[in-house]
């Protein structure tokens, strides 16, 4: 507090409070979302220790509790407004690990989760939880005409066909959504203005499908642990259902408005050689034919779901060997010497600091013996570097090895080993090492 409270009162009395998205909790009694939020934490807190995937289980746990919170109590007033007795069925298009679907189910929602690949902790919910590995094209056999919401929490190149789906299921329809990645109709999303952010932009966007669908769109700010919180609602229409017909027209005619404008703005990109990934990121461009519109039977052609197999396109799997030659490229560079050529120490007795190199004043080696903890954000960045007992002295430093003048650090204060005698077997499974 004596750090950073005058700190914080200063920035929060003097900030701009203004903001792009809706304050959160705003379409829901907020007073029965922390009542039912805090009796599904405690009730399904357990998953987390059984939570057999590679993700966070304390995030993705706790972030599906929330959202099904939220359904649930909005669920529950639209029950008490239209007098309704049974409550919503659902179906949840790429739903992932399915533990929304799984709390939904529990608490007495009569509904089914569709991805494309089953997940391994599909197989520890009860039979209760209806869980489908298929993959969803948008087209008429892609409807759910006895369904009440249909719900795409981060359903990526779904996220603008929802509303859609849902306005094509029945009238009585609705649709809840997330969107986290920037899809449109036939690919990645691309910026039309510079005004808004990105993610304001295609909130707007996947808000606008929604209206030209004959949705009432409602926004709201849920609190989840995610940079990525507001979602879009449709739970009314704005149209009589003799208007069906006219309205579907209009539906597909701006659907098709997209197909030439993605066509135009993939001609630019070819042109400026920066086109964009393909919508399942499969590593091709899009071309300029590959989504046209066709008869409403199918509503787009050329349309693929991702692939089953999660290709993974980060560094993740690149050879260790690669990987070292880079960074030793790299911090030659830094140090304008060859690095190779040097046993590892300054060859001159004289004392000397020890050079971070530098590259345009800009980009220099850290120097670890200088971190300091002077603040409280420092200390936290320090403690989230530090390293597992289990894997201190495991591996030979880097700077050690290859640094002209050594390891900025004495022995006793690196966490790498100074030499082989001081190497140590690694405990830990390969999956959790760094």
């Amino acid at each position: 507090m004596k750090n950073e409270l005058l700190s914080r009162l200063a920035k929060w009395s003097t900030e701009d409070k203004r903001s792009d998205f809706k304050s959160t909790l705003s379409l829901i009694a907020v007073d029965k979302y922390s009542k039912l939020y805090h009796s599904l934490k405690e009730k399904y807190k357990d998953m987390v220790k059984v939570w057999p995937e590679v993700t966070d289980p304390e995030k993705f746990v706790y972030e599906d509790v929330a959202i099904a919170t939220y359904l649930l109590v909005l669920w529950e007033e639209e029950r008490s407004q239209k007098q309704l007795k049974e409550k919503q069925s659902f179906v949840d298009l790429g739903c992932g690990n399915g533990l929304l679907v799984h709390i939904l189910s529990n608490e007495g929602h009569p509904g089914r989760g569709i991805d494309v690949r089953r997940r391994r902790i599909w197989d520890l919910y009860r039979p209760l939880t209806i869980l489908e590995e298929s993959a969803i094209t948008p087209s008429d056999n892609c409807l759910f005409p006895d369904t009440d919401w249909i719900i795409g929490n981060h359903s990526d190149e779904l996220t603008p066909w929802l509303p859609v789906i849902a306005a094509r299921s029945s009238y009585s329809c609705c649709f809840f959504v997330l969107p986290c990645c920037f899809f449109s109709f036939y690919g990645k999303y691309n910026r039309k203005s510079c005004k808004k952010t990105q993610y304001r932009e295609y909130l707007d966007f996947v808000a606008e499908v929604g209206a030209q669908c004959g949705f009432i769109v409602e926004e709201d700010c849920l609190r989840i642990p995610s940079t990525k919180r507001v979602c879009l609602i449709g739970k009314s229409r704005s149209y009589s259902p003799a208007e069906e017909p006219q309205v579907d027209a209009q539906r597909s005619q701006y659907i098709s408005s997209h197909s030439a404008e993605s066509a135009t703005n993939q001609v630019a990109s070819a042109t400026c050689e920066h086109n964009t990934d393909a919508v399942h990121g499969d590593g091709n461009s899009d071309s300029i034919n590959s989504y046209p519109v066709t008869e409403h039977s199918n509503w787009i052609s050329g349309f693929r779901p991702r692939d089953k197999v999660e290709q993974v396109r980060n560094c993740a799997l690149l050879p260790r060997d690669f990987i070292d030659k880079v960074v030793l490229q790299v911090a030659q560079l830094l140090l304008c010497s060859d690095i190779e050529d040097t046993d590892g120490r300054s060859t001159d007795g004289a004392e000397q600091s020890w050079n971070k190199g530098m590259m345009n004043s800009t980009v220099s080696i850290r120097d670890w013996s200088q971190e300091t903890q002077t603040t409280s954000d420092k200390h936290r960045t320090e403690a989230k570097r530090k390293l597992s007992a289990d894997v201190l002295k495991t591996r030979i430093c880097w700077f050690y090895t290859h640094h002209p003048d050594g390891c900025p650090r004495t022995a006793i204060h690196c966490p790498y080993a100074h030499g082989a005698e001081e190497l140590r077997p690694c405990t830990l499974p390969k999956k959790h090492r760094p």
